[in-house]
């Protein structure tokens, strides 16, 4: 990797507070948005668009609190719109809210498609140049940096590249420090991306920093990203996990790692922060009460999980054989599962018994124990603890903590009053029988309490634990109503 000093500086802008929040089944508190901004400035990106002020209250307090945090490394920016038409730029109200917020940065977003200037705005092309013009200009003469966001820019180049770019060099003469090519329905495809950028590039001649803002309708938000950079961009904008509208934007998870680890560039405030990416996009999604999704690259739960016998027994020996960069660059862990695909390999990197294992030759035994579970259903790939339980056995070494008489379930249902549930267990623990009963919002829920009562005297660290998720699996589907859980 080069040295710091020799690597090329790309800006990364993020919008997951303002386009991240467009995804459906997103929404963010002000007091979310805050904790995720404190989180990116930690994390070392260089902007990040904070939300569009006029649109509703929230927004409007958020960033008048913001206004009294103070940002380590970050630019915090606000979003809005050119002044509309026929409307003095002193006057409209977009204009006016950008500069009330405070924030040094502000993002001005015009259409630079002509068909969209005709059509939506109803405006003339040279009406449209002068409210991009004269919103940058007045944004500048009130000490703010801006971003000028040039919306349907390829979509505006493909029908003409001429009066495309008159509207990014309007913004650029008018002050803008970058403009940002926007590939607003996400329709472009990567060797379109790098041939536009480079043009751009070329006719703004280094005058100002060119950036692309991608989305993801085409699966290509982060590969026209990388396009765009290598064209020439100086700044990309996207979202923490590529949350945003309709199939998302630009993946900065998948964006920056790539930049850093396969372009050599500087893409962070301190380049150890890398290995703070899975911890930022876990947070981003917590925090935004949305699930993980397993496979995505560099962060997800999969990105680095070895399942086959023959791909781990070859990461044992050298982990670069099955894994293009390793896991802690990017702050993620490795793992290998145990299935029915698994060979010996995988039982030996897996067990913390390997040596007793190895010891009384029952690696195979283990193995062959697992597929047969497999076979009739059972899964170990996420349970460890299981898996760790069945290697005991198989020692010898197993030492129930209880032994477990009966355990009963029963659904209630009176009259109008909603189902209810109750569980009764019997169980020995120390040479002691509890019996015990406890209601709970289902069968889990029921027995989880019920043996919690059962077991807590004699097992006091039980209160400490909580039961957050479990997952139910159909051993044997095909039994239909018979079927074993």
């Amino acid at each position: 990797m080069a040295q710091r000093a020799d690597r090329r500086k790309v800006a990364i802008y993020d919008t997951t507070l303002r386009d991240g929040t467009q995804a459906q089944s997103v929404s963010l508190s002000r007091e979310d948005k805050i904790l995720i901004a404190r989180r990116l400035d930690e994390f070392g990106v260089d902007y990040i668009e904070g939300g569009y002020p006029l649109s509703n209250p929230k927004e409007e307090a958020f960033f008048a609190e913001m206004a009294n945090v103070e940002l380590k490394h970050a630019k915090l920016t606000a979003f809005g719109m050119t002044r509309k038409k026929g409307v003095a730029v002193a006057e409209d109200a977009s204009i006016r809210a950008l500069v009330a917020s405070q924030a040094p940065v502000v993002a001005i977003v015009g259409k630079a498609d002509e068909y969209q200037v005709r059509k939506v705005l109803g405006a003339s092309l040279d009406e449209n140049l002068r409210m991009i013009a004269e919103s940058v200009r007045y944004c500048r003469d009130q000490g703010r940096e801006v971003v000028f966001d040039a919306e349907h820019f390829f979509d505006g180049y493909k029908r003409s590249p001429e009066s495309a770019l008159k509207i990014v060099q309007a913004a650029a003469e008018a002050g803008a420090t970058t403009a940002c090519l926007c590939d607003t329905n996400g329709g472009s495809l990567s060797n379109e991306v790098f041939e536009i950028t480079a043009e751009v590039v070329k006719h703004l001649g280094g005058h100002v920093t060119v950036g692309f803002h991608g989305h993801n309708d085409t699966g290509l938000a982060v590969a026209n990203s990388l396009a765009a950079v290598r064209a020439g961009a100086g700044q990309v904008q996207g979202t923490i996990n590529g949350i945003g509208e309709r199939c998302g934007n630009a993946d900065l998870t998948a964006i920056i790692p790539n930049l850093v680890l396969k372009m050599g560039c500087d893409a962070l405030a301190r380049p150890e922060n890398l290995k703070k990416l899975t911890e930022v996009s876990r947070y981003v999604y917590e925090i935004a009460n949305l699930n993980l999704p397993e496979h995505q690259p560099y962060v997800g739960t999969a990105a680095f999980a070895h399942k086959g016998g023959m791909h781990v027994h070859a990461i044992l020996k050298d982990t670069a054989s099955y894994e293009h960069v390793a896991p802690e660059e990017v702050g993620n862990t490795r793992k290998v599962l145990i299935s029915e695909l698994s060979g010996a390999s995988n039982v030996i990197a897996k067990s913390a018994l390997t040596q007793q294992l190895q010891d009384k030759g029952l690696t195979r035994k283990v193995l062959a124990r697992v597929q047969d579970l497999e076979n009739q259903g059972y899964q170990f790939e996420a349970a460890d603890a299981s898996f760790h339980l069945l290697t005991l056995k198989l020692l010898d070494q197993y030492a129930p903590s209880f032994k477990l008489d009966h355990y009963r379930v029963v659904i209630l249902k009176r009259d109008d009053a909603p189902p209810g549930t109750e569980a009764i267990v019997k169980l020995t623990v120390d040479g002691r029988i509890e019996h015990e009963v406890a209601e709970g919002d289902g069968p889990v829920n029921a027995l989880d309490a019920a043996l919690r009562k059962a077991l807590v005297r004699h097992y006091p660290q039980i209160e400490t634990l909580q039961l957050v998720d479990y997952k139910v699996r159909i051993v044997n589907p095909r039994a239909g109503t018979a079927a074993k859980t």
